[in-house]
């Protein structure tokens, strides 16, 4: 990367270049972000993940540029038309856009009205005609009558071919109409004649129109799902007189006939090439932003339910509900290995509740269960309140309603074939509810993000970005955590900084021929896990009850020694400095600041001594639906109910009351104040007070308020 990508990146981002330099020092070693942000502060300047990402995306962006920068050279030098002047113009673009337009007239092109044109030697009249002098166009047509111009109005047509496209390549022109599309265009959508009933949730936007730089992204996203799906037809354009006018007072010169003939160029251009051009410019502008928010709504989501509190290692009993089927149970070990599995049938047709009752209770009794998680789909409240109201326990059970969204992806799937190839996909996708319970994160890693319900609009954005997109989620969460190497899945180890599905399978393959690791420096022994990799992956893998006190922390072993000299410089042993505090707080940081190791390495390493491998995940909550409600039929405006937060999309949040059907808080009902950003407002999988403002039994729709209700 050279000095004038630094600069500039720096300079966008509000960052020293130094800063800038680092970071891309690191990455091009082979560094990854959640590592870089952890342990390289130093070098940074204490840069997070988000900074971190931008400075990676800018240099692509940068690079791509120059990618497409050379092409470009090459390919008009190749043509002998490459001048000073016009290398320098390329040379100093700085955007692909800019870079396009300066290509345009060079760029090679199908057989066009205005080349036909040329090749009749109509290019003379063409530039006589836009010099807009006092002659008559017809007069100056006469001379270019011949074998192949039949006559005058077909050579002042040719001509005005000719001098379409110049307006077309014209930057200053394309600019112009850039400003008139930026300011003054409307997205509008008219419903396809004989698609109303098929067509009919999209119904708001049969007759549509709305300023394009007002259109929020959900909106803009529904319109194009519209136009995709058949049903609407959409169009993103200023009104034509306006970018008219903006085009003439560029290509006009005078009230000449010439300039009649220019002018009706201009409306040429502007309809036949520069208006769809542009249009399509904008449209994919305005589609990239929408993409943008719905992506970043869908990663926010993500994070907050990969980082949900986990209940830890607690024996569960699972049950993932049902009616006529029956309710698949499994019970599972504090490890969350399958111990037991069966079904039972407490609900219609079969009613056997007084034997469901009785076998529930004996697989508490028998697997000493601590934790009952109910998935919450189909007969889940039913179930509930069957476990809740007939089953008598000897000991506190808790009981928790966990999301099923994706358990039944993870059961088809290849890795949930893997994991239990004698059991069928009931059986997979009730031990996926309760493993979920015991951790989200470890259990949620095996599925596509985009199957776990939280997005807006995920199949309309691009999907490539977004898989990019939530991959690094996955990756920042799992590293923040960190991962007990011992016990982790193979898929849960493909998201330690440096590892990837290689190493993770190397890694469960050497426990299994091995035995538990003892210590991270026995990592070394995994086949294929050299150096760098183990630099990148060590101080997010934890090793319990490891060789060494601080495996079990985030402290990286490379500042092991660091702490080993504390420790000797008080005279007492590193598992001292984790158990006292006392003694921690005798250290005088600035003694151990080296040129490699500055204070705010030293102050996380004793941040971590206070609480070695603690989760940041928090304590999970029980939460209960209200005992009166269980069905959309039972829901009434005016009442107040509990809810749990399950999606936040920009136009609001959607809450789970307990009646299979998720009621919307629309971003106008979420605080007694005004909210931009739902997200700042509410948490997913938070609990919320809601009041009930509207119910439609026909569409199965809610709509909910939380003003004046929260605390």
């Amino acid at each position: 990367m050279n000095e004038g990508h630094i600069n500039q990146i720096a300079s966008g981002l509000n960052l020293e270049a130094w800063q800038v330099r680092n970071t891309l020092h690191l990455f091009g070693e082979g560094a990854t972000i959640p590592f870089v942000s952890r342990y390289r502060k130093e070098k940074t300047g204490s840069l997070d993940e988000v900074q971190l990402m931008e400075i990676k995306k800018q240099s692509d962006r940068l690079q791509e540029l120059d990618a497409r920068r050379q092409t470009i050279l090459d390919t008009i030098t190749e043509q002998g038309k490459l001048t000073a002047d016009l290398e320098k113009s390329i040379l100093n673009a700085i955007s692909m856009t800019e870079l396009e337009d300066l290509y345009l007239p060079y760029k090679p092109k199908r057989k066009t009205r205005g080349s036909k044109a040329r090749e009749k030697g109509l290019e003379p009249l063409a530039e006589m005609i836009m010099q807009q002098r006092s002659v008559n166009p017809a007069v100056l047509a006469e001379n270019y009558v011949n074998e192949e111009v039949a006559g005058v109005e077909e050579a002042l047509g040719g001509a005005r071919d000719i001098i379409s496209e110049w307006i077309n390549e014209d930057q200053r022109v394309r600019n112009a109409v850039r400003r008139v599309y930026e300011r003054n265009a409307f997205v509008k959508s008219k419903l396809i004649k004989g698609k109303e009933e098929e067509g009919a949730k999209y119904a708001d936007y049969f007759e549509f129109h709305e300023p394009l730089k007002r259109c929020p992204s959900h909106r803009l996203l529904a319109l194009f799902r519209g136009e995709r799906e058949g049903f609407l037809r959409v169009s993103v354009e200023p009104e034509e007189e306006l970018a008219l006018e903006r085009i003439n007072e560029r290509v006009l010169r005078n009230n000449s006939a010439c300039a009649e003939q220019v002018q009706t160029a201009a409306k040429d251009a502007y309809k036949r090439l520069l208006g769809p051009s542009i249009e399509t410019e904008y449209r994919n502008l305005y589609k990239e932003k929408a993409d943008d928010e719905a992506i970043r709504v869908f990663a926010d989501n993500l994070q907050q339910l990969l980082l949900m509190p986990p209940l830890g290692e607690k024996s569960i009993l699972a049950i993932d509900p049902g009616f006529r089927t029956g309710c698949k149970v499994v019970c599972l070990d504090k490890q969350g290995n399958l111990v037991h599995n069966e079904t039972i049938y407490p609900h219609p047709p079969q009613r056997e509740t007084s034997q469901a009752a009785k076998k529930i209770k004996s697989l508490v009794d028998a697997y000493k269960i601590e934790a009952i998680a109910i998935g919450n789909g189909t007969a889940s409240r039913e179930t509930e309140y069957f476990i809740r109201n007939y089953v008598r326990f000897e000991t506190d059970v808790q009981v928790y309603v966990v999301s099923e969204n994706g358990a039944s992806i993870y059961s088809a799937s290849d890795v949930g074939r893997e994991e239990f190839p004698d059991y069928d996909v009931t059986v997979r996708g009730s031990v996926s509810i309760g493993r979920r319970l015991m951790d989200p994160l470890a259990e949620l890693v095996k599925i596509d993000p985009k199957s776990i319900g939280v997005g807006q609009y995920q199949h309309d954005v691009d999907q490539k970005r977004l898989q990019e997109s939530l991959d690094q989620v996955v990756v920042s969460c799992v590293n923040k955590v960190g991962v007990q190497v011992n016990t982790a899945s193979r898929h849960l180890l493909t998201y330690v900084s440096g590892l990837g599905p290689a190493l993770a399978r190397n890694i469960t393959d050497y426990i299994h021929e091995n035995g538990p690791v003892k210590s991270r420096q026995e990592l070394l022994k995994v086949p294929r896990l050299g150096c760098k990799a183990f630099e990148q992956a060590a101080g997010f893998l934890r090793i319990r009850g490891g060789e060494h006190p601080l495996d079990n922390s985030a402290v990286h072993p490379e500042s092991y020694g660091v702490v080993e000299q504390m420790a000797r410089d008080l005279g007492c042993s590193v598992n001292d400095l984790i158990t006292d505090p006392a003694q921690r707080s005798a250290i005088k940081l600035e003694k151990y600041v080296t040129s490699e190791t500055g204070l705010p390495t030293l102050k996380d390493i004793l941040q971590e001594l206070s609480k070695p491998g603690r989760d940041p995940r928090g304590r999970i909550k029980i939460f209960e639906f209200s005992q009166d409600v269980h069905q959309l039929e039972d829901v009434k405006a005016g009442m107040v109910l509990p809810g749990i937060v399950t999606n936040i999309t920009r136009f609001g949040a959607f809450v789970d009351i307990g009646v299979k059907q998720d009621g919307l808080v629309h971003v106008s009902q979420l605080a007694d104040k005004y909210v931009s950003d739902p997200s700042q407002v509410v948490k997913l999988h938070q609990h919320v007070k809601v009041k009930v403002l509207e119910v439609d039994l026909v569409r199965k729709r809610i709509q909910l308020s939380m003003k004046g209700l929260q605390d």
